[in-house]
């Protein structure tokens, strides 16, 4: 069999988190009852005007500078023309063009799998509506919800040729992709509400073949799971049907997620079927310079450059950083208790472990639970201190998540302190010799593993507040005496 190389293009659609439609005043919200949420102009009925969602396109020339865009300081809007149940005005406004979408030739770097980093290179980043929903009626037959129509709609779309070569890149591109978004708080990201929506169009080539393969584009895929499984499939069913001598087809294919299997659903269009033009509707959006430049110096700390600044200053390791990063309240929240003299990595591990499981057991965020970044670090100071000890902090820090009681409070309250004191450690010792006299002689007949037992025994005895190391000092040289 030749050796085949795949392409993959990505084509990404972001509902904008807006509270109003793109062109009129309809809330944006997702499910309720069909058609309840729109108006003559999202319903396109006739002699209507389109007034522009000044949020919406400031949210899509900040993600276009986020995604390293050149930013067309005149951009017009275009009416792509296509008849279907779920556009109600008979086209859909969009943008159209190489440099007029509000953001063009841009990229976004992806970490590899050896370690390195990839630059995906960046079409376009412009901005149109959405559609209506097509619907199976009850009773049978079909209908069709327009509440979603109307509503701002980013799409991303990769250059062509493509960077991205396998199913993995294609996932990654879309995991960093998709925190971008969430830093910027221009989408919530929910694929599985439909929010944010990707459409891979995948082929192959034989290697060394300059000429790209016919393309197919994939639907339905609403998890990254679903991205990752799809380019999969795509590239071995279009090899196999290659190597059979058959022709792939451009086509639309959605995916069976039961299946695991994508299945035709029409041929595709060409650019030129849609017959787009300007709108005669929307005056062109003109920027100035200074507009954009106070955009790019509200952008926020990107997560890739968060990761590396956590791996080059505070020394945390690829994992951990990635897991501080992948949610933008979880990474302010660790930068908080930095701020407020928290060690990192100790930070780091009480947060990534055992307040992930409290707020996972409970079904929370952390901005919904009573622990702060406060309660955090001064449970790492009394470890530090020696106030404390890791498995007393651990029941002090469930109280604290239950409670919201400061660590400091619950440990006096308890009498929690650690036992420090060598010589009320060593009187300990000597009774649990004492009573297990037994086991001591094991140990110096040679049995050295049974000490862990009488470690033990040390430290149930003090109900856990002992210094375990200095128990296992105390207990070593009593036992080599």
């Amino acid at each position: 069999m030749a050796n085949y190389v795949p392409s993959v293009g990505m084509e990404v659609h972001a509902e904008l988190a807006t509270r109003s439609k793109m062109f009129c005043r309809c809330p944006v919200a997702f499910g309720g009852e069909p058609n309840t949420r729109v108006c003559p102009i999202c319903l396109g009925l006739p002699g209507t005007l389109p007034v522009p969602n000044r949020a919406a396109i400031e949210m899509v020339l900040r993600t276009s500078l986020a995604l390293n865009c050149k930013i067309a300081m005149r951009s017009v809007f275009h009416r792509k023309n296509y008849f279907y149940p779920d556009l109600p005005k008979g086209y859909q406004v969009s943008q159209y063009g190489e440099t007029n979408p509000l953001g063009y030739h841009g990229y976004l770097d992806i970490p590899t799998s050896s370690g390195g980093i990839k630059r995906i290179q960046i079409t376009r980043v412009h901005l149109e509506e959405d559609t209506g929903k097509l619907m199976h009626l009850p009773a049978g037959g079909s209908g069709v919800d327009y509440n979603r129509a109307g509503t701002p709609l980013m799409e991303i779309v990769t250059a062509f040729p493509p960077d991205i070569q396998d199913a993995e890149e294609a996932k990654e591109y879309l995991q960093q992709l998709r925190q971008i978004l969430l830093y910027l708080g221009v989408c919530d990201g929910k694929m599985e509400e439909g929010s944010l929506r990707c459409e891979p169009n995948i082929s192959v080539r034989i290697e060394g073949a300059e000429k790209l393969g016919t393309k197919s584009e994939l639907k339905n895929l609403n998890s990254f799971r679903s991205v990752q499984l799809g380019v999969g499939f795509e590239v071995r069913r279009q090899i196999a049907t290659l190597e059979h001598g058959e022709k792939v087809l451009q086509e639309t294919r959605g995916w069976n997620e039961q299946k695991e299997a994508s299945y035709p659903m029409r041929l595709k269009e060409a650019e030129n079927d849609y017959r787009y033009f300007p709108d005669p509707d929307l005056v062109p959006m003109v920027f100035e310079e200074s507009y954009i430049e106070s955009l790019r110096a509200s952008l926020p700390e990107l997560p890739l450059a968060k990761v590396r600044r956590y791996q080059e200053a505070l020394g945390l390791s690829t994992y951990d950083a990635g897991v501080l990063t992948a949610d933008r309240d979880w990474a302010i929240f660790f930068e908080e208790a930095i701020a407020l003299g928290g060690d990192a990595k100790t930070v780091c591990n009480w947060m990534n472990s055992d307040f992930a499981k409290l707020l996972n057991d409970a079904g929370i965020t952390a901005a919904e639970s009573k622990v702060t970044p406060g309660h955090i670090v001064e449970l790492t100071k009394l470890i530090a201190d020696g106030t404390i000890n890791g498995k007393m902090a651990k029941e002090i820090f469930a109280e604290a998540f239950k409670s919201g009681r400061n660590p400091t409070d619950i440990v006096k309250e308890r009498g929690a302190t650690q036992m420090t004191d060598t010589g009320e450690i060593l009187k300990i010792v000597h009774s649990v010799f004492e009573a297990n006299q037994e086991v001591v002689t094991k140990y110096r007949s040679g049995n050295v593993g049974v000490k862990g037992f009488l470690v033990g025994q040390v430290m149930r005895q003090t109900a856990g507040r002992a210094n375990p190391q200095l128990v296992q000092t105390v207990v070593s040289e009593e036992l080599e005496k």
